[in-house]
């Protein structure tokens, strides 16, 4: 079987040539590139003869890189704009470890972890951020009261993006 690697070679080999179409097949493993309009790579990887696993992956051409690179930087809405602007230095801003997508409950039907006025210890879960299929529980850090929720459920969240304002004890 090929390594993710030689795969990853491969692939950069057949998008940077002429060539439209690659089939590769060895000790139960087969590779069919295609390149076009419908471009995908499918790996077919046979380890019994009743296993057979089946993957779909786009391949770009240099054309379609040059495309987005080259297409103008939008600035998306940002939850700091949103914020109050407030300068009280008992306010801490909880703010997400990792770009995800935040959940204020661990499931639809059931309540927020918190909402603005709860009181908060450092140990206490305020929210999820969910990131490839992790949910990772996000504390408090502070003791205080939640002034401010700055996101929404289900929201994107980048990296050091405030989630919460939290009034320091």
């Amino acid at each position: 079987m090929l390594k993710i690697q030689e795969i990853r070679e491969i692939i950069k080999l057949i998008d940077q040539s002429s060539i439209e179409e690659f089939s590769y097949e060895s000790e139960g493993s087969k590779i069919e590139l295609k390149k076009g309009n419908a471009e995908k790579v499918i790996i077919d990887a046979v380890t019994q003869p009743a296993a057979v696993v089946q993957r779909e992956v786009p391949v770009m051409q240099p054309k379609a890189v040059e495309t987005i690179e080259q297409a103008p930087q939008v600035e998306a809405p940002s939850a700091q704009a949103e914020t109050p602007q407030v300068e009280d230095t008992t306010l801490h801003k909880i703010t997400s470890p990792m770009v995800g997508t935040f959940y204020a409950a661990s499931s639809p039907d059931v309540p927020a972890y918190v909402q603005s006025g709860d009181k908060v210890k450092e140990d206490s879960i305020v929210c999820i951020v969910e990131a490839m299929k992790l949910f990772n529980e996000i504390e408090a850090e502070v003791s205080g009261e939640i002034v401010e929720i700055l996101v929404k459920d289900g929201q994107l969240v980048e990296f050091g993006q405030p989630l919460f304002l939290v009034k320091v004890n």
